[in-house]
């Protein structure tokens, strides 16, 4: 991208006009912190999928133009500057002038183009020689890498938790093979990250769903960058004292997730080969005889009639309805599984009505476009235009109508049998007919959104809304989990940076599948799996056709024990988990948490990849190698207090904990009150009306939120806060906000 002399600069509003030679740069304040960068090679007037209306704020900044042999302009908010000068040449800075990014002056180091031979050679021996070329691309940009700089976010991507050193793509993929630490896409795109150096944080959210790249110093030592294949170079710059305050800035950009309803919390059991009411029956009934708490077994694509969504086998499920309204008389709740492909079948309403509205995709002659998915021949719905989406959402009604509860969209990378859709497919965003190269990365997301309001307008109350694919933003409207990993250590390893930096992208409820979805689980994985899972928001087990049984029961009597101990566990902490849900509503910040967002800091935490925060006041260190029965733990600063024995530690140092099969070391800090609950086999048994307190320490103090966990009525003020302190054996409490039923008791447990 070329951009030539600096020659001018125009003020409108709260954007900073520049023009170079060969090209204009416009520069966005949107807050204080928050700055956009935008360089319209594609299109002028794009309205960005992720961020949803004016999030911009008046804002008192400056534009000087700086005297000097080259010309520049500085742009200064009270927390942020911008220089920039010839060539795109440009530095963010901070309050105190100390350099936060800048642009990299140079040219990539592009490798080396082998030999037809050589690369022949290569792919004979079955290598893969894509990654043998490198190119630039035509939109892109580079920054200067410093030495310690470190880089988190990008939602789920595979491997560790600081990406420095890797690259990635943005092309949400559907891929069944084993996941790898250095695959460079996988079924989302999050192209957010937030750098890490000695004094100083940022983030940066690229927004652009056309293919793109980020490469974190792979490439080089010198610098990293950002490539996509079209579109412009469009991206939010975020400033800030912490790594906190950057989630909550792009939290603000994007949006946060909603309160969820309690019970989607709790335990979820699903197979692919669940393939009959006999087969979901037997597992709902030996959830119930083994005392583990379960909200529901789920429906996988089986219980469609011949895979057409939006129907019912009553062959193999009984009728419509039938099997849901006995399960609910023992708490299991419906959760099924919707595709976006649709049969290609006339005759089948929900594809006639699709086709007589021109709701389907069109390949480009213009001809409806048919792939192949679970049910043959399919169609994709054209979910970037609103019409589709409310005629998706009202196709939901099918399934509310018999008891159905929550909906998880699945395929929508999207995913198809017969090679990928071509880049041409016509497709839509933001009612915009386009392609696909620019559509494919929000196609999740669109269908998400259809899903959620469906979902809100037919049952009044919080959805359960799962998937697969998204893109940035589409927390506001989903659950994710980590997609199809395998039954492997390795993949045990991933779930904690996966999870970790889904929660600092936005997504704060995420799970994986425990046990692995294809593989064998065994005894050990399976239990080390529900331990180290035991904190996630989405907490469900699920596997694959053609492996092996994944219930816990398969595996004997002692598994079955420590997994009973492990989700009931899940269940004690439910309101700890749900009043980080609420704080999130706030600050963006996630259940789930890497150490070094709140001991950013200590170098101890910069690559911590074993264990993990809930919240601030409770430390988590789950066993994920085979045959251990000890680890080390790293306790940052503070004192720390075991869970199991109330032994206390200093923190600030490693620690040798004794971690059997049976358990998973747990610490609480010092001077926190956490809240818990009594068990349930399933939330909704028997009213939460006891609330008891772990209190850690002589003197502790916390908070507590409480509402009637299903509706949006705690938006109108019905609810519960409540401010806990404990000091010198007694407890007082204080209602910072009344308008729900209060608890009839308050316990306190010592720790």
């Amino acid at each position: 991208m070329e951009y030539g002399k600096f020659a001018g600069v125009k003020v409108v509003d709260n954007c900073v006009w520049l023009q170079f030679e060969k090209q204009t740069v416009n520069v966005e304040i949107i807050t204080d912190e928050i700055i956009r960068v935008f360089v319209p090679t594609w299109m002028k007037d794009y309205k960005s999928v992720a961020i949803e209306g004016d999030v911009a704020i008046p804002v008192d900044f400056d534009v000087t133009e700086l005297d000097g042999e080259d010309k520049k302009v500085r742009i200064s908010t009270s927390s942020v500057s911008l220089c920039i000068g010839d060539d795109f040449d440009f530095t963010f800075l901070d309050k105190y002038g100390d350099e936060l990014l800048s642009s990299f002056n140079g040219s990539r180091k592009l490798k080396e183009t082998l030999s037809e031979k050589s690369m022949s050679l290569l792919a004979a021996e079955g290598h893969d020689v894509s990654d043998l070329k490198s190119k630039d691309y035509k939109v892109q940009v580079l920054f200067k890498l410093r030495d310690e700089e470190r880089f988190y976010g990008m939602g789920d991507k595979t491997g560790f938790l600081n990406k420095r050193g890797y690259a990635y793509e943005n092309w949400n993929s559907d891929i069944p093979q084993l996941h790898h630490e250095n695959m460079p896409a996988l079924y989302k795109s999050i192209p957010f990250y937030i750098g890490k150096g000695a004094g100083y944080v940022y983030g940066m959210f690229f927004d652009n769903t056309f293919h793109s790249y980020m490469d974190f110093g792979k490439e080089s030592s010198d610098y990293f960058y950002y490539g996509a294949d079209e579109g412009n170079l469009d991206f939010y710059f975020m400033a800030g004292e912490a790594i906190a305050d950057i989630v909550e800035h792009y939290t603000y950009l994007t949006g946060r997730a909603p309160l969820p309803q309690l019970w989607t919390l709790g335990y979820h059991q699903c197979r692919w080969g669940y393939e009959s009411a006999k087969d979901i029956r037997t597992v709902a009934k030996a959830m119930r005889e083994h005392g583990i708490p379960c909200e529901s077994v789920q429906y996988d694509i089986d219980y469609m009639e011949g895979y057409r969504v939006f129907t019912w086998d009553d062959k193999e499920y009984e009728p419509a309805g039938q099997l849901i309204k006995e399960l609910e008389q023992d708490g299991f709740k419906a959760v099924c599984i919707i595709d976006p492909g649709v049969k290609v079948d006339k005759g089948y309403r929900v594809y006639d009505e699709g086709i007589k509205k021109d709701y389907y995709a069109h390949d480009k002659d213009g001809d409806v476009y048919v792939n192949e998915v679970w049910p043959g021949d399919a169609v994709y719905p054209d979910f970037g235009r609103e019409d589709v989406r409310k005629w998706w959402a009202n196709n939901h009604k099918f399934l509310t109508d018999i008891g159905m509860q929550g909906i998880w969209n699945d395929m929508n990378e999207p995913a198809s049998f017969r090679g990928p859709l071509p880049l041409d497919v016509q497709f839509s965003v933001n009612d915009r007919l386009t392609n696909h190269a620019e559509a494919h990365n929000v196609y999740g997301h669109y269908m998400s959104m259809a899903t959620y309001e469906g979902m809100k307008e037919l049952t009044g109350k919080r959805p359960l809304v799962i998937t697969r694919a998204c893109y940035s933003g589409a927390q506001k409207y989903t659950a994710v989990w980590t997609g199809d990993n395998q039954s492997v250590w390795s993949h045990i390893q991933m779930l904690i940076p996966q999870l970790c930096n889904l929660g600092m992208s936005g997504f704060t409820i995420a799970g994986t599948d425990i046990g692995g979805f294809g593989g064998d689980s065994n005894p050990e994985l399976l239990v080390r799996w529900i331990e180290a899972a035991a904190f996630s928001t989405f907490f469900r087990n699920h596997c694959a056709k053609g492996q092996r049984l994944q219930e816990p029961w398969q595996f004997g009597d002692k598994v079955v024990d420590i997994y009973r101990k492990y989700v009931k566990l899940h269940y004690r902490f439910l309101p700890y988990i749900y009043d980080l849900l609420f704080e999130s509503q706030i600050t963006g910040l996630p259940v789930m948490r890497p150490l070094v967002l709140h001991y950013e800091d200590d170098e101890n935490t910069f690559n911590l990849n074993n264990q993990f925060l809930v919240g601030e006041n409770m430390l988590v260190a789950p066993v994920v190698e085979q045959g251990a029965t000890k680890r080390m733990v790293y306790l940052p600063v503070g004192t720390w207090i075991s869970y199991w024995d109330g032994k206390r530690y200093q923190g600030n140092q490693h620690i040798i904990v004794d971690a059997p099969l049976d358990v998973l070391p747990i610490f609480i800090k010092e001077g926190s009150i956490i809240p818990m609950y009594e068990d349930v086999q399933y939330v909704g048994e028997r009213p939460y009306d006891t609330l008891t307190l772990l209190v850690a320490g002589d003197s502790a103090w916390g908070s507590h939120y409480q509402d009637n966990g299903e509706d949006f009525a705690y938006l109108e003020g019905e609810y519960n806060l409540y401010s806990f302190t404990y000091e010198d054996g007694a407890l007082d409490c204080d209602m910072l906000h009344e308008g729900y039923e209060k608890y009839k008791e308050i316990k306190v447990e010592r720790l």
